[in-house]
């Protein structure tokens, strides 16, 4: 009786083996988003008037001027091609925002924007530091290309920060950083 191999190919563990497979793709398309290596995203933001924030105009004790850059630096590559500048901008009410300028960088899962006291390092020694020391996560990248804004809560203060970066919290890697100096 020769039933061995065809029972070998159609037995209950070869239909689990194939679910389990099946699973397994699917978590990894999920946890990897191969697909946004392909999807840009370009956001254009025009430098906001006022932010929104959390305290009353009264609570502010400067009194209104222009936007006001504090500080600036360009975006160094780290895990991915990444290119722009950012700039650090007292808005006329005294509220704050990181802008990114003309950034243009890979999609990826789950990319946030961080304001961070690490130092940026050039290469692969740069990749990983950004969430060594303290940070702010200031929220989700909008997109993966053009100019915008991200808006500093009123209870950070800008000067204990000296980079910002492009984060994967995902895979905890800097896409991108920049160093940023005092203006």
């Amino acid at each position: 009786m020769r039933r061995g191999r065809k029972a070998f190919l159609t037995g209950p563990w070869i239909i689990t083996a194939l679910v389990v497979a099946v699973a397994g793709v699917g978590v990894g398309l999920y946890w990897f988003q191969p697909w946004k290596l392909w999807q840009d995203e370009t956001v254009e933001e025009a430098l906001p008037e006022a932010a929104v924030t959390s305290a009353p105009p009264a609570a502010r004790s400067a009194p209104p001027t222009g936007p006001r850059t504090l500080a600036r630096g360009d975006l160094i590559s780290h895990e991915h091609a990444t290119s722009g500048s950012v700039r650090l901008v007292e808005l006329a009410d005294g509220s704050r925002v990181v802008r990114l300028e003309n950034l243009d960088t890979s999609n990826g899962p789950d990319l946030r924007v961080w304001l961070t006291d690490a130092p940026v390092k050039e290469g692969t020694a740069g990749w990983r530091v950004f969430d060594d020391g303290e940070y702010v996560s200031l929220g989700r990248l909008k997109g993966n290309k053009g100019s915008q804004n991200y808006v500093l809560p009123d209870d950070v203060d800008p000067a204990r920060y000296t980079s910002v970066s492009i984060w994967c919290d995902r895979f905890d890697v800097s896409f991108g950083a920049a160093e940023l100096a005092r203006v």
